[in-house]
């Protein structure tokens, strides 16, 4: 997603019921229908009043968030934030067993960490070690190379200059309805329903993008 005022909550991309055993359809109900829509509605709250920054695009108001008149900045961080992280979750997951064949992403993810299981492993502790609310990432820099990275709250890593390939949500409303305080039993069932292919094709268009992007003024998380 990165569309421009007035943002709309994109429909989920596949059933509530469809990434069962491993997360569980009133989960997905609350998760996208109320989460992900109260963000793009205070999103679209926040700007309502400032036809000046309607024709931004998503990452824009994330990257030149200290741009913004002060008084709108935290709104907006906050909830664009909260609309980029969203929709590229639901994005990245997928029904169970579905799994992407051998591309760049898989030759970067055995080049960083030898094995997806060693990737696994290291998202999954880099996701446990967050403190409270945020999200643990798989980034790319713009020579194709991955890093694992975390962020708080609705913080994202592009104001750092990575390209997102993937994400786990951490925040308790992603899980607590079937694990309760059991993070780590959350975070094995996410992996048996990330969608490589989406994470393969995010990868892609990271290494085939222009670059040569200008600094930009941005806030600090």
């Amino acid at each position: 997603m990165d569309g421009h005022y007035p943002f709309e909550l994109p429909p989920l991309p596949y059933s509530y019921h469809a990434l069962e055993p491993y997360i569980d359809s009133e989960t997905m109900r609350l998760h996208h229908d109320k989460h992900f829509g109260a963000y793009v509605e205070n999103l679209n709250r926040a700007l309502e009043k400032l036809p000046a920054y309607h024709h931004w695009p998503l990452t824009r108001l994330i990257r030149e968030n200290g741009g913004l008149p002060f008084q709108l900045q935290t709104a907006v961080w906050n909830n664009a934030g909260g609309v980029y992280n969203h929709d590229l979750y639901f994005r990245i997951l997928g029904k169970p067993g579905e799994k992407s064949a051998p591309g760049p992403l898989s030759k970067a993810i055995e080049t960083a960490y030898g094995s997806f299981e060693n990737f696994e492993e290291h998202l999954k502790q880099s996701a446990l070690s967050q403190f409270g609310s945020g999200y643990a990432w798989l980034v790319s820099d713009r020579r194709g190379r991955l890093k694992i990275v975390t962020t708080l709250n609705q913080g994202t890593p592009l104001p750092r200059g990575f390209h997102p390939i993937l994400l786990v949500d951490v925040w308790e409303h992603a899980y607590y309805l079937r694990y309760r305080n059991r993070r780590a039993e959350y975070l094995d069932a996410f992996f048996h329903v990330l969608n490589y292919t989406e994470a393969e094709n995010n990868y892609l268009a990271c290494i085939t993008r222009p670059s040569g992007n200008k600094t930009t003024k941005t806030r600090s998380e």
